[in-house]
């Protein structure tokens, strides 16, 4: 006979309109939705598109280009995400309105997307930024986004203030930038008023959580979807990984020993990153300590990037494997070992800022992850083969995983005792 257990609450199988009253920011078992799940899916193109272009610039040697490119590129698409996301935790009901909005904005993000080239080619030239199409792209987010917070600010009175505290920023500064198109500013310009309008949009979670009251945003729930992003940029290594040993398999010599090299590099460089990340304990610390999470939240932009750019790395790799690059053996290793060192110091930045406790140690892994860096130029410059060089460098997050394996975690531990 079957047994049908009572349900510990009503289940909602609808999506009729809801108000937006707010999730409970202790709600237990909180987990990412579907519906976010499928919103990060339209991320892959983004970064895939961004670091793409990084690759391409970085191998015709127009690094300076590549950079700056990079760099807007992934802020964007980066802040795009943490906007959404952030409101989705505290907001999210799951009605047809939150899910058709989602939608919009996912058309959104593909439309900044394919805007990317274009900006990348404008910034190569050094005359006007051609970001339109991008602009347009924000314009499709944002609408359904001012539209959410207006939605608060009618159903939730007591947060009110914190909802216009968005509303108030992201308008402006999104009318900025459709004013910036038109006007056809030089490119130091555009970038000097780009720069004071997206400190705008930066000031807008700072004012409405920390002077209007804040919102129900779930420190568990956000954590898990930093962490879903994290493992959905560093696909970028494993398509970098997939182009590198393609170039490889495809050359003179076929399946080889440098095949295998670039295959056990790329997957364990990007499986080391990803060991890295998941030794921080976020979720725990924001749950205790709210207001830690700007730095921790913003931080993540440079985390992003950092992992999106090493997966241009190896595909510059492959680039060079295939002699379709105009930079040497070292700058190739270069386009692999920056972004490295970057997430690397990021992690352990955020790690700090968000512990607000310095752990001597981690300045021992420092060292020792930079050693590991420095010996893969050093065998680039004389003459090594790139397969070699690449593994040398998936070594370098082994520091950090070995060391927190045998006694980083034991600090953690009394790390996260002290806070407690």
């Amino acid at each position: 006979m079957w047994v049908t257990e009572p349900a510990t609450a009503p289940v909602e199988l609808s999506h009729r309109r809801r108000r937006l009253s707010g999730r409970d920011p202790h709600e237990r078992h909180r987990a990412a939705t579907p519906l976010e799940l499928l919103y990060d899916l339209t991320f892959v193109v983004a970064f895939g598109q961004a670091a793409n272009e990084l690759a391409h610039y970085v191998a015709e040697d127009h690094v300076r280009t590549g950079l700056i490119g990079f760099g807007f590129a992934t802020f964007a698409v980066g802040w795009a995400w943490i906007q959404y996301s952030w409101f989705a935790s505290a907001y999210d009901r799951d009605d047809w309105v939150c899910r058709v909005t989602t939608m919009v904005q996912m058309v959104g993000v593909l439309i900044l997307a394919l805007g990317l080239p274009e900006m990348f080619a404008s910034v190569d030239e050094g005359r006007v930024l051609d970001n339109g199409v991008m602009v347009l792209g924000y314009v499709v987010m944002r609408v359904p986004m001012i539209f959410q917070w207006l939605r608060v600010a009618r159903h939730d009175p007591g947060r009110r203030a914190a909802a216009m505290a968005y509303v108030l920023t992201l308008a402006p500064s999104q009318a900025g930038w459709v004013a910036l198109v038109f006007l056809d500013l030089p490119l130091p310009v555009t970038f000097a008023v780009g720069g004071a309008l997206a400190l705008l949009e930066l000031s807008g979670p700072v004012i409405a959580e920390r002077r209007e009251g804040g919102t129900p945003w779930h420190a568990h729930h956000i954590a898990e979807r930093y962490g879903l992003l994290v493992i959905i940029t560093l696909g970028e290594g494993i398509i970098g990984t997939v182009a590198s040993l393609t170039a490889v398999v495809h050359g003179p010599e076929g399946w080889s020993v440098d095949a295998g090299l670039v295959a056990v590099a790329g997957t364990g460089l990007t499986f080391g990153l990803w060991w890295m990340y998941f030794t921080m304990p976020s979720a725990e610390v924001l749950h205790r300590h709210r207001e830690r999470s700007f730095v921790w939240g913003y931080g993540h932009l440079v985390v992003f990037g950092s992992l999106a750019a090493v997966g241009a790395g190896l595909h510059v790799a492959a680039y060079f494997l295939e002699h379709h690059t105009e930079i040497g053996p070292v700058g190739t290793v270069l386009s692999v070992a920056v972004p490295v060192a970057v997430f690397v110091l990021a992690l352990f930045g955020l790690y700090t800022a968000l512990m607000q406790q310095k752990d001597p140690f981690h300045l021992a892994l420092l060292v020792g992850t930079a050693a590991v860096l420095v010996l893969a130029v050093v065998l680039a410059e004389a003459g090594v083969s790139m397969a070699v060089c690449l593994v040398v460098l998936a070594l370098a997050p082994v520091v950090t995983v070995v060391g927190f394996e045998t006694v980083g975690h034991r600090h953690q531990r009394a790390a996260l005792a002290r806070l407690r």
